[in-house]
């Protein structure tokens, strides 16, 4: 992913969903404009820029752009705080010297992280990083998300499942809004980390080998993934409206913990009763497993 580029394609989308009425300017030139949302002069006028200035930045040549600058340019296309925070990484990789995508330190859980996750027994989570991958998760967090994580070992890619494995459009309440909220959410880590060879990978291979993912990445939206609610449809125990948090850790590791949860009294909440009880079962006969095959060899 180029720096200037993704620039440039940013601002292009954002003025292009803009219209001069949403923008409180007159539209000259009615039915004969050639563009579907604000002219680069319009744009200039309302960041308080020169034409030729924001022509410049919208080439992608943010080499030396301000903060004020950026943030006049937020306010003019009304930008969202999410979106604000993309133009800045965008701006920030866009005047960097060019640097080529290089694979991260491994990421870990520490000991202690995983320790809570596992006393956290009436609450599924699982610790993720910005390429959705789980790289610990607890057990009910397990049994939640039993499809993803079925036949397959830590660390687990949320993102390649939704889109590459039929059995998401079932499990997932929304696919479609879900396919939507991770395409964002990668394209604002892309933002943050441009040079990260292990997500520029990712991006690859799933712009490659789903016509959704490539599509919905061509149109620049982003947003955090912080808070909300899901709606699983668990193969064991059905439908199940979980609300979710995502709790950055602060070791500057990147990862984050997401946590799930019932609504109390709801059914979702007998849902959850109900999986904790499968969960259990499931856990005893593996052990069991364990200890027949420990005694045959």
């Amino acid at each position: 992913m180029d720096g200037r580029d993704e620039f440039r394609d940013f601002l292009t989308s954002r003025r292009a969903r803009i219209t001069p009425d949403q923008a409180g300017l007159p539209a000259y030139g009615g039915s004969n404009r050639r563009v579907p949302g604000l002219r680069r002069e319009e744009v200039a006028l309302l960041a308080g820029v020169s034409v030729e200035y924001y022509t410049r930045l919208e080439r992608g040549n943010a080499r030396g752009v301000s903060e004020s600058v950026l943030d006049n340019l937020a306010r003019a296309l009304q930008l969202d705080d999410a979106e604000r925070a993309h133009l800045f990484d965008l701006a920030r990789a866009a005047s960097s010297s060019g640097s080529r995508p290089r694979r991260p330190a491994k990421q870990q859980v520490r000991p202690i992280v995983q320790r809570i996750l596992d006393g956290m027994d009436g609450v599924p989570a699982h610790v993720r990083n910005g390429r959705f991958e789980s790289l610990a998760v607890n057990r009910l967090g397990r049994a939640l998300l039993a499809p993803v994580y079925e036949g397959r070992e830590l660390p687990v890619s949320h993102a390649r499942f939704a889109f590459l494995d039929p059995r998401a459009h079932e499990f997932y309440g929304d696919w479609e809004r879900t396919a939507n909220d991770i395409v964002a959410a990668l394209r604002s880590e892309a933002g943050r980390n441009p040079y990260d060879k292990a997500l520029t990978d990712l991006i690859g291979e799933l712009s490659t080998r789903s016509e959704f993912f490539r599509t919905r990445w061509a149109a620049h939206n982003v947003r955090f993934h912080n808070t909300g609610v899901k709606v699983f449809h668990h193969p064991v125990v059905g439908e199940l409206r979980m609300e979710y948090e995502s709790l950055e850790l602060t070791d500057g590791s990147g990862l984050a913990v997401s946590v799930y949860s019932p609504e109390p009294g709801s059914p979702s909440e007998d849902a959850m009763a109900l999986l904790a009880s499968w969960a259990a079962t499931m856990d005893r006969e593996q052990e069991n497993a364990r200890q027949e095959d420990a005694r045959r060899g």
